[in-house]
């Protein structure tokens, strides 16, 4: 299993760490992209490196997209290749899982109308006007599509996360 990671500066900590390296405890192949190929600082000053610029991704070659929330989601909405990236992965009906601000990503993609969906609360109005039908709920399945509210609710995300990998595409 490959995972792509979309993200910036200020993404929240708890929801790119913790998810990265349960990734990599399973074996996966994980890839960090930003606007550019350097080091990201979240929320809370941990540093990652992007292993790869969102202009270099070669979406075939992964299996499913990850979008971690905080600030960072704000950034990467405003960037066309990691736009086109997320459109990618769900008209392939690749899973794709994204956390707190991270639906913001799929609703600049304009992918969002008609799914089920859950974000951070204050994203919920906006993902309501594009369209998507929202649940205040830990984690929403829609398909191919896990989406969940916050850095609290990582366990039953996760879980069901973990369920989309162990799936062969």
């Amino acid at each position: 299993m490959k995972i792509l990671i979309l993200s910036s500066d200020g993404f929240e900590d708890l929801e790119l760490l913790a998810p990265y390296y349960r990734f990599e405890e399973e074996g996966f192949t994980v890839d960090i992209a930003s606007k550019k190929r350097e080091k990201i600082k979240g929320k809370h000053d941990y540093e990652v490196a992007a292993t790869k610029s969102f202009d270099e991704v070669n979406p075939e070659g992964y299996d499913m997209l990850f979008l971690p929330g905080g600030k960072a989601a704000t950034r990467v909405r405003k960037e066309d290749a990691a736009l086109q990236l997320a459109r990618h992965f769900i008209e392939k009906g690749k899973p794709v899982a994204a956390i707190c601000h991270g639906p913001q990503i799929l609703i600049s993609a304009g992918v969002v109308s008609g799914k089920r969906m859950t974000c951070w609360p204050e994203v919920s109005r906006e993902l309501k006007e594009a369209g998507a039908v929202y649940e205040d709920k830990e984690v929403v399945v829609d398909g191919n599509l896990i989406t969940s509210r916050k850095a609290d609710d990582l366990p039953f995300f996760m879980r069901e996360v973990m369920k989309k990998a162990r799936v062969p595409v």
